[in-house]
């Protein structure tokens, strides 16, 4: 009843005034929660952000009928939406690009220094859930790629749970209930007196993710659903994406890496790291 109740509210307000409903991923949801205030003092129109795990989002919106924007935190779930007819493909524009790494509480206080760590006796990890957060599918990518049999045992071992979107993930180390993660590089960023990152090694990255955005299928104000990807691309919009570290072209995330690496893409993890 909640859930009705909610959707009926943003209906009658959307209804209401110009204003824009966005289903996100929380990939971006520091910088995209700056950049809409912005947006907003400029334009007058309001933006409502609704942040989750990618494929709940979009789940949401699928079931709802409602949201002007889709911007889940990578490729993955972008090409579902395509696929599904959800989104208008070719108002898909990407905003930034990502990198995976290890996120440890600030002071790395269980002196975690590279992945294999992660699969030692008595550190707690966590990944986000890789049904529905497309960071999720990343670390179980690196952990397929880099871990022995034995190694993804014991990381399977020292697991504490799954975390249900980005922002939950980084929160997972920033108060304790993780000793490290797999994540984005820029949760650092996000709260830097409580995160520090960990780079993996360049061999050990597998691709280089982005946040791509696009006009949903169900949008009452198409036009002015494009002002919004049209400021979050313009150079005001990716100085606040800067300001959070994130890499506006895949040549600065291959420079941050040392190599070149795939963009995008999908991966499907093995059933047995879906529950």
């Amino acid at each position: 009843m909640k859930k009705v109740a909610f959707f009926l509210f943003l209906t009658l307000t959307l209804i209401a005034q110009d204003r824009l409903l966005v289903f996100a991923g929380s990939a971006s949801k520091p910088a995209t929660e700056e950049a809409a205030k912005i947006f907003e003092k400029k334009t007058g129109i309001k933006v409502d952000l609704l942040f989750g795990g990618s494929g709940y989002v979009l789940s949401q919106m699928k079931l709802s009928h409602q949201g002007d924007l889709y911007f889940p935190g990578s490729s993955d779930y972008m090409q579902i939406a395509k696929a599904q007819g959800l989104v208008d493909p070719k108002s898909e524009r990407i905003v930034v690009y990502l990198v995976p790494a290890i996120n440890v509480p600030k002071g790395n206080p269980k002196h975690i220094h590279s992945l294999a760590d992660l699969a030692k006796p008595g550190i707690k990890v966590a990944i986000a859930n890789p049904e529905g957060v497309c960071l999720g599918s990343y670390a179980v990518e690196i952990l397929e790629k880099n871990f022995t049999p034995e190694q993804k045992r014991q990381f399977r071992k020292n697991l504490v749970g799954y975390t249900g979107s980005c922002a939950k993930t980084a929160n997972a180390v920033a108060i304790g209930q993780a000793d490290a993660v797999i994540g984005w590089r820029v949760f650092e960023y996000w709260n830097p007196e409580r995160i520090e990152t960990i780079p993996l090694k360049p061999n050990e990255i597998v691709r280089i993710g982005y946040i791509p955005i696009a006009i949903s299928k169900y949008s009452s104000h198409p036009k002015l659903a494009q002002k919004f990807i049209d400021f979050l691309t313009s150079p005001e919009g990716q100085k606040i994406f800067t300001k959070y570290h994130y890499f506006a072209s895949p040549k600065e995330a291959e420079a941050y890496i040392g190599t070149k690496k795939p963009v995008g893409g999908v991966y499907h993890p093995p059933k047995e790291w879906l529950r």
